[in-house]
């Protein structure tokens, strides 16, 4: 792969993008199906089978690079995707559609994602994230799922599961989704890290940690943008808002725990990701969510805000590299 050339290289990252994006979104599709079909409750096919299927091409990203001993590539993809979907793909959301949101549902999953980016960031004080660790932030996951089935069952209350189509047409499409979106979401995967290693240490000159928070993680998290293009666009702004905290929840308290493991039981976490990354994740995350959970609406200034400092964070990384 080193010695392929740059044209090469940088084709076949567009293409492990493309294959994510699309495997992610037939892969999405034909779980729902199959866990529909199968008699699952559908407030549990959304709360838990729905939201672990959207953060997968990051998880795959990131444990793949982590397998591979690219473990600023497999932190960087884990933090840098929750900074996008924050401060670039919510920050849009905000400008674009302000909205008044319930806080009785916004405001556990605020607090819990704002508290896991915390939690991570003193569970990696040593510079690592140990086995101990690991299993803390796994612990938090299952109890974020179960408020999540919690609360859903809540919100369905009675109502009764839409009717799921079984014919054999059916079947045989959605079987066949299933099978070519999660081998589109591995082989791209595949490719975005071995191609994304070589543009940034043999073409760009560049560290590892640079390209993954910036094309490996913008790319890995187009499929919420295009999400919450389509939602601003059916007017369903507070919707898409929910779903990203949902994702960015998720990703942050899961992905990196099962690279810890990958690793061994220790997974290295850099200055720079302790004391720059974590932190303008944090500020992000704060800028766009507390405003709201206290005037229960989501307002312009800080969609513009946060962009602002997410573009100021980019700019940044790019100077320093």
């Amino acid at each position: 792969m080193a010695g392929s050339s740059p044209v090469l290289v940088f084709l076949l990252f567009a293409v492990g993008l493309l294959c994510i994006i699309k495997g992610g979104d037939w892969f999405v599709d034909a779980a729902s199906w199959i866990a529909a079909v199968s008699g699952i409750p559908q407030f549990i096919i959304g709360a838990t089978i729905v939201s672990l299927a959207t953060t997968l091409p990051e998880i795959l990203v990131s444990v793949m690079a982590a397998a591979s001993g690219s473990v600023e590539m497999a932190t960087g993809n884990a933090i840098g995707s929750v900074t996008a979907n924050t401060g670039l793909i919510l920050g849009i959301s905000i400008v674009a559609m302000p909205a008044v949101i319930e806080r009785r549902k916004y405001l556990p999953k605020s607090l819990i994602f704002i508290g896991t980016i915390l939690l991570l960031w003193v569970l990696s004080l040593s510079g690592e994230l140990s086995m101990v660790g690991a299993f803390i932030m796994l612990a938090v996951f299952i109890l974020f799922i179960i408020e999540n089935v919690a609360e859903a069952k809540k919100d369905m209350g009675v109502t009764q599961d839409e009717a799921v189509q079984k014919d054999k047409k059916t079947i045989i499409k959605n079987i066949a989704l299933f099978i070519l979106g999660a081998a589109g979401i591995v082989v791209g995967s595949q490719l975005l890290v071995d191609n994304g290693t070589v543009i940034a240490t043999d073409i760009l000159g560049i560290p590892e940690r640079i390209v993954s928070l910036t094309m490996i993680a913008i790319g890995t998290s187009l499929p919420e943008l295009v999400t919450t293009i389509t939602a601003i666009a059916k007017k369903q702004s507070a919707l898409s808002v929910g779903n990203i905290i949902g994702a960015n929840i998720i990703d942050m308290i899961l992905i990196l725990p099962l690279c810890s493991f990958v690793m061994g039981g220790s997974l290295p976490v850099a200055a720079s990701t302790l004391w720059i990354d974590l932190p303008i994740c944090f500020g992000i995350a704060v800028i766009a969510l507390v405003p709201a959970l206290i005037k229960g609406k989501l307002m312009r200034w800080q969609g513009i805000t946060v962009l602002t400092v997410y573009a100021g964070y980019i700019a940044y990384l790019c100077v320093a590299a």
